[in-house]
This record gives C-alpha cells, structure tokens and sequence, in this order.
C-alpha cells in the first residue's frame, strides 16, 4: 500500500536549541521571510511555503538538521531530509548548506552524507549545480493528483485511520502540553505565523503543508527534538492525505481559528486546555479523513 514514510527512523539525539549558525538564527515558517537562497547557512527568518528560509538551527529545523542515530545513518539522512522537503519545512529553491558543514552538524561522514545526497536526487527531491554559486538545492515535488490521494486513501482500513488519529493526537496533545511550560517567544512567533499562513493559503496543497508544519512548529516549542522528529514523519504520513479534506474553505478557516485557539492557551501558560484544544483538532481533521474513506 502507497502511504508515503512511516514514523520510524526519528533519530534520537540533537536539541532544538537557538544558537547562532553560520547563516544566522532559527527560525522557520512563514511567507514573509527575507533574503535570498544563497550561501551555506541559511538565512533570516521564516521558511515558509514561498517565502525565504530561515537559519537551520532552532525550531523544527534545528531538529531535521541534529545529529542523526548511528544505525543505517544513510537512510535516517534521506528520510529526515526528505521529510522536512515534502513538509515545506525546507523551500523550493533553498539551497542546503555546505556538505562539510552539512555533515557536521549531521553527525555524519561526508561519505555518508554524499550517499544521502545521491538518493534524494534520485528521489527527485534534490538539484546540485556545479560551479560558482553551486550546490545542492531543494527541489519540492509536485503534489499527488486526487485520485492518487483516494487511492492512497481507501488502501487504509478504518481501524488504521483511527489508530493514525489516536497516534496523532497524542503527540500534538502532548506537544502542546509541554509547550505552555517550556515555549520560548520566538516559538510563539513562529506559531502564530503559521496559523496565519493557513488562514492565507490558497490551495488544498499549501494548507496541508502548513497544516502539519503547525504541528511540527508545535513540537518544536515544547523543546523536544524527539516529538517534533516524531510529528515531522507523522506529517508526512498524513499531510498529503488532509489535502482531500482542506480544499473546503470553510474547513480551512475552522482549523486556522482552532490553530490560534492553540497558540492562545500556549502563550497563556495553560497546560492542559492547551492540548485539550491540540487534540480536539487533530480528532476532527481524522474523523474528517475517515468519513470520507467510508464514501469510496
């Protein structure tokens, strides 16, 4: 059956600190980001669905760019990579940083990482230009035609989907928790961005994306590299899949307003309603995806 990644292969080392890198702070999502895709570092802050990138550590990005686990380091590389690509958590055009640097703060060889790089340009998911001004750059595939996305769909049985939706909210639930004691102010920022990108995207595609880079950013604010690891392949399980269900605007905007609804109780230091709120939301989009399974 054609569901995309699962959820193995997170890793199990790194944090999501916001120290300065080599092309300045971590910060993630967002459409209103500055600067262009140049250099070894990234840049600025935001990345989000068109707008610039943001510096590759703090936020989920920190996490996608932590030191990978020692097992079959070469695959853990291309899925957490390749992840954050079809997640929007790296944009289209972005070019990652050096491949010395790169592997540094991967934890890997060069080898290794040029074997990962190798695969994700096999995927599709990664361009290298020779050069002055060369590297390796992001390449966001286009997103599955709707019939694929049914297909994908009815393969799962409605026991599956409930399990997925258990999985889900427990892991926003839980993220949003820990959030409301842990979040720093850059992360509140980085949420209410993203919530607001929702409200703004145009088509199913870009609110599935920014729908699970929510969550992401979510986890990313409970200063957990492991969930928000975690929600990162989660995501990209069931981000293409909430496509069928966000193209309704009226759904769109009800899930922006239950995102701000998060991000409120995270900035008011309010645990539980906090992940009551996290998981209500992730339950409705799964009974939305259920529903429409028993229909084909």
């Amino acid at each position: 059956m054609d569901r995309g990644r699962g959820t193995d292969g997170t890793g199990d080392t790194g944090g999501t600190g916001d120290t300065n890198g080599t092309g300045g702070t971590g910060g993630t999502n967002g459409t209103n980001g500055t600067g262009g895709t140049g250099g070894t570092g990234g840049i600025g802050e935001g990345a989000g669905d068109t707008g610039g990138t943001g510096g590759i550590r703090g936020g989920a990005r920190g996490a996608v760019f932590a030191p990978v686990e020692r097992r079959a380091r070469v695959d853990t590389v291309v899925r957490r990579i390749g992840d954050a690509i079809e997640l929007g958590l790296l944009a289209d055009g972005e070019q990652l940083p050096g491949e010395s640097e790169l592997a540094g703060r991967l934890g890997v060889s060069t080898v290794t990482l040029r074997e990962a790089l190798m695969a994700l340009r096999q995927q599709g998911l990664v361009t290298t230009r020779r050069g002055r001004g060369g590297g390796s750059f992001v390449s966001r595939p286009r997103p599955p035609a709707e019939d694929r996305l049914l297909g994908r769909l009815r393969d799962w049985s409605s026991t599956e989907l409930r399990d997925l939706g258990d999985h889900w909210a427990a892991l926003s639930g839980t993220a949003a928790r820990l959030a409301a004691d842990r979040t720093e102010p850059h992360d509140l920022r980085r949420l209410r961005r993203t919530a607001e990108e929702l409200a703004d995207a145009g088509d199913a595609a870009a609110r599935g994306r920014v729908y699970g880079r929510f969550h992401v950013e979510l986890a990313a604010a409970a200063q957990s590299a492991r969930l928000t690891r975690a929600q990162i392949a989660l995501q990209t399980e069931v981000g293409a899949l909430l496509c069928l269900v966000l193209g309704d605007d009226a759904y769109r905007e009800e899930v922006a307003d239950r995102h701000r609804a998060v991000v409120r109780a995270v900035q008011d230091g309010a645990p539980e309603p906090a992940r009551t709120l996290a998981e209500r939301c992730v339950e409705e989009s799964a009974g939305r995806l259920a529903a429409l399974r028993l229909t084909l």
